[in-house]
């Protein structure tokens, strides 16, 4: 046994586009040692899943390996036999997906589906796997650790849908886990115990991985290396230390580079103005179990109000009552003033239209049969009655704001895409209706720092031109600072504290305010350790993390 684990040379990956095959990787080689972890990073498109998963001998459906070979402890991936690879992925290999909600059964439980591996694979009983997935999710600060996995994936929320699937993935305690941005879906809180959670494990049992992410402040938490990738080419590797503190190449200063935007602060709202939405004392539960409590604010033409909080603490719910996809149990949603039925069912057409949302993953929002153009045209003929080539001459302006060519992407499928890719046709899909009033549930998580910023752009300046009225539902502070004007913190169901942003981010905070505040991660790879015994956690896995 060596400590060379994972070696790959000159490996070229090609995708498939009608009857031609384009370059998505370019000669990149890939060096990694048991017990470190490889961050890969660089913008949407730039090939880092592709090469995560080529490290496992593994390409999606119309992807091929054309030259470069991979190895995994000395075993030749690409030449190896089914039986061989079958043995190999899930027990000594791993994957943690970046999309949990489309990587789940939706038909089995979620512990049914954490034994499998470990079942299958020999490495532990039916009774031993269930024992071991519970102190898993104790370790991942999951709620109710003994009884979650009981539950079907769509009975939680996506934090804890993503952690269920972190712990599901080092069941076998493999010796590579490839992390596809694992922390995407989580709030900066419970990102910090997953991040402490993933650092324990691969110090423990000498786990490798690649961790693949946008987020620089993260991949500098976790990574010993880094490798910075653009549009399939490798621009500079580096270890991380000398990578933050003195990148090469001007690729990777850029994604250095602090954010610049950030929206000019707005006039107060008029005293007596209507509020285009208002959440007022609303109550509501999934069948008998109460999950939020008397939630009450408004919302503005031309505002944004950013709803801040844990995972699981009542912000997509509270989403879900303004839409009428969870009618609530007592209160009201009232729309310019006027209270509305609590059921989209018994809404009009015209109610339904002046409310979108865009959701969180994409994966799952996007029929994957049907063409990004068609998924863009249906609302525009939906709601506003177009055909022909009006629609199609709609649906084209759309994917121009967006920042996707209509002639190159008007009829590739959703899998054709990359992740950020798909999330800005859920932004397209929501403009279609010519909407009041938008949901914006995550819109940028999946989405690197440069896109992430194109994209709040040009947010705020549809907002501005069509005086549209936003709920940016979030984890992300900096986010937060950037595009809002007033923030509501929610937590276990209940607001919290709300103000104007600049209120908000000045002290002194609500102690919950203050616990998001500080968990945000900065760019110094000692920030995690150095929070970590702040807080009093000297064994990452204790209890003590409900100090948190």
């Amino acid at each position: 046994m060596t400590d060379q684990l994972v070696k790959i040379r000159d490996i070229w990956l090609e995708g498939r586009s009608d009857e031609n095959w384009n370059p998505i990787i370019n000669g990149v080689d890939l060096d990694l040692k048991r017990g470190e972890v490889l961050g890969l990073i660089g913008e949407s498109g730039a090939g880092k899943s592709t090469l995560g998963l080529a490290a496992m001998g593994y390409t999606r459906d119309g992807v091929r390996i054309s030259k470069g070979s991979v190895f995994f402890d000395g075993i030749d991936l690409l030449t190896a036999s089914a039986a061989v690879k079958r043995d190999l992925l899930g027990k000594r290999i791993a994957y943690v997906a970046q999309s949990a909600a489309a990587s789940f059964n939706p038909a089995h439980k979620i512990i049914d589906q954490h034994i499998e591996g470990p079942v299958q694979h020999g490495v532990m009983s039916k009774a031993e796997s269930m024992a071991d997935g519970q102190e898993l999710y104790r370790k991942l600060r999951l709620p109710d650790p003994d009884q979650i996995g009981f539950r079907y994936p769509h009975q939680v929320s996506g934090g804890q849908l993503q952690r269920a699937m972190t712990a599901m993935a080092m069941s076998c305690r493999p010796d590579l886990i490839i992390f596809d941005e694992p922390t995407t879906a989580l709030d900066v809180t419970t990102q910090i115990e997953v991040l402490a959670a993933i650092r324990q494990i691969v110090e423990e049992y000498d786990t490798a991985a690649i961790y693949i992410t946008h987020d620089l402040a993260v991949v500098a938490q976790m990574a010993d290396t880094i490798k910075v990738l653009l549009k399939g080419d490798e621009v500079e590797t580096s270890d991380t230390r000398s990578m933050l503190q003195n990148p090469q190449e001007d690729y990777t200063k850029s994604l250095w580079a602090v954010r610049s935007f950030q929206r000019p602060l707005k006039t107060p709202v008029v005293a007596g103005a209507v509020p285009v939405v208002s959440v007022c004392n609303v109550d509501a539960a999934y069948g008998k179990v109460p999950v939020l409590h008397d939630v009450s604010f408004d919302m503005h033409a031309g505002r944004t109000v950013a709803v801040v909080g844990e995972s699981g603490s009542g912000k997509s719910t509270t989403a879900r009552c303004i839409t009428g996809l969870l009618p609530p149990t007592s209160g009201h949603i009232a729309f310019d003033g006027e209270a509305v039925p609590a059921d989209y069912r018994k809404r009009s057409k015209d109610q339904l239209r002046q409310v979108q949302m865009i959701y969180q993953m994409a994966d799952t929002a996007l029929n994957p049969r049907v063409c990004v153009g068609d998924i863009i045209a249906r609302p525009v003929q939906f709601y506003l009655g177009l055909r022909g080539k009006e629609k199609r001459r709609r649906v084209d302006e759309l994917m121009d704001q967006i920042e996707l060519d209509p002639a190159t992407y008007y009829d590739r499928l959703p899998s054709e895409l990359s992740g950020g890719q798909k999330q800005r046709i859920g932004i397209a899909r929501a403009l279609a209706a010519d909407p009041k009033f938008i949901i914006c549930d995550e819109v940028t998580s999946a989405l690197d720092q440069l896109v992430a910023e194109g994209i709040l752009r040009l947010l705020a300046r549809l907002q501005d031109q069509l005086s549209l009225s936003y709920m940016f539902i979030t984890h992300d502070l900096a986010t937060v600072k950037a595009i809002a004007d007033e923030v509501v913190v929610m937590k276990d169901g209940r607001v919290v504290e709300q103000g104007m942003k600049d209120d908000m981010f000045t002290p002194p905070h609500h102690a919950y305010t203050d616990l998001l505040l500080s968990s945000v991660p900065e760019m110094d790879p000692d920030w995690l350790t150095y929070l970590l015994a702040e807080r009093g956690v000297d064994n990452i896995g204790d209890a003590a993390v409900d100090k948190m």
